[in-house]
């Protein structure tokens, strides 16, 4: 079976799909294994089937043998014609990865360091780098760590980490919180998944005989069942990395300065990781960074597979061309500032921009805060609820039944 060896001991299980020169890491978020990638695989190779490691090493071989032509623009065309490679795996703490015991064995760096390991282990010196919600955390500290592996940057879905990692309190929120927290089953857990992975909408859509609800329960609870519900060790190692991610303003300055286009992609109804810190990450990186927003919810990669794959692959062909990041951006000049404003109107707007900007990154924190607070005693409540059921029904006195005799 094809594992990579990582830091400590930590194995990492992966599968590559389809052949070319273009090269494609994925990588998967919380709680999600490679396969989560399927519409993405299926999108950008056109495979179904994995790869056997002696036909993908055959193909590695037949794609580095010179062509013979020498220009740049003639490789540059025939890079854009050739096939596409991916290679997805299993973050550690899920589906066929190691669990280490330890939180402190769960951050994104160590997570970044074994996507690291995985393309020194497939032999890649250089990707095409996306990564979903938690795997886009993963990406960022990855192209910190080595810049000059990355051709390209996707964020899926992404925030920052920290009180980032908030999904918006209301009424549906906690409903859902109150019921993750009490999954025990494949069944249970799924109507959850589908509950925050896509929009209303899209699962009332009928399909045939059927609402699309019920199609995706079926083959959620299949997937679970078959894979297994992640360990509690597992969960909380990669929550534990979530909460603590950050990327501190030179980090970004880095990302920025690499050489490489980014697309941010995210689904506008999106109660897990709200749209509004993808929009902030974005005007961080501009002009490299490009947003794409969809009508979708947190997996908006399977609710809109086509959109997604359709950026995806503007990002590779922009990159293989070398786009100049302004014509690359969503930010053009027009957007960035009146072009009939004076120098001294536009200092002016951006240092009120920047006061209101402050102010409200304050009372943000603030409310961060606050939240974490409900979402704690909320998880604690649960529990003492569940442990006070289990104490009632051992001291229940049993009924016995009286004889008629």
């Amino acid at each position: 079976m094809p594992y990579c060896d990582s830091e400590k001991s930590v194995r990492i299980f992966y599968r590559r799909y389809g052949h070319g020169s273009t090269k494609v890491l994925l990588i998967i978020g919380l709680a999600g294994t490679h396969e989560s990638w399927g519409p993405q695989i299926k999108g950008l190779t056109g495979a179904t089937e994995a790869n056997d490691d002696e036909a993908a090493e055959a193909a590695e071989t037949a794609a580095r043998t010179p062509s013979g032509n020498g220009s740049e623009g003639g490789e540059a065309d025939e890079e854009a014609q050739d096939g596409i490679e991916v290679c997805c795996f299993d973050n550690r703490g899920m589906g066929r990865s190691s669990v280490p015991s330890n939180k402190s064995d769960y951050t994104t760096t160590l997570m970044a360091k074994d996507a690291l390991a995985l393309l020194d282990h497939i032999g890649w010196k250089k990707a095409h780098v996306f990564g979903h919600s938690m795997g886009g955390m993963i990406a960022c500290k990855l192209t910190t760590i080595a810049p000059d592996r990355i051709s390209s940057l996707a964020l899926l879905n992404v925030t920052g980490g920290g009180f980032e990692c908030f999904p918006r309190i209301d009424r549906q929120m906690l409903s859902l919180a109150f019921r993750f927290l009490r999954a025990r089953t494949p069944e249970q857990r799924s109507v959850v998944d589908l509950e925050t992975h896509y929009t209303k909408e899209y699962l009332d859509e009928q399909c045939g005989s059927c609402r699309r609800r019920d199609i995706l329960y079926q083959e959620y609870v299949k997937n679970i069942s078959s894979t297994g519900m992640q360990s509690s060790i597992g969960f909380e190692g990669q929550v534990n990395a979530c909460w603590n991610h950050k990327m501190t303003s030179k980090e970004l300055e880095r990302i920025q300065s690499s050489g490489f286009l980014i697309s941010i992609i995210h689904g506008r109804h999106d109660v897990i990781a709200q749209v509004d810190h993808a929009r902030n990450l974005a005007e961080k990186l501009r002009p490299v960074a490009r947003m794409v927003e969809l009508h979708g919810a947190h997996l908006v990669s399977h609710e809109r597979p086509d959109e997604v794959n359709q950026a995806l692959r503007e990002l590779i062909t922009a990159s293989i061309f070398k786009l100049k990041p302004e014509e690359w951006s969503c930010w053009s000049k027009g957007q960035t500032g009146d072009a009939g404003s004076s120098p001294t109107e536009t200092q002016s707007s951006t240092s009120n921009n920047n006061w209101m900007t402050s102010n409200v990154l304050t009372a943000y924190n603030f409310l961060g805060k606050i939240q974490l607070s409900f979402l704690y005693f909320l998880g604690v409540f649960v529990m003492a609820y569940e442990h006070m059921r289990g104490i009632l029904k051992i001291r229940k006195p049993a009924r016995v039944a009286t004889s008629d005799s």
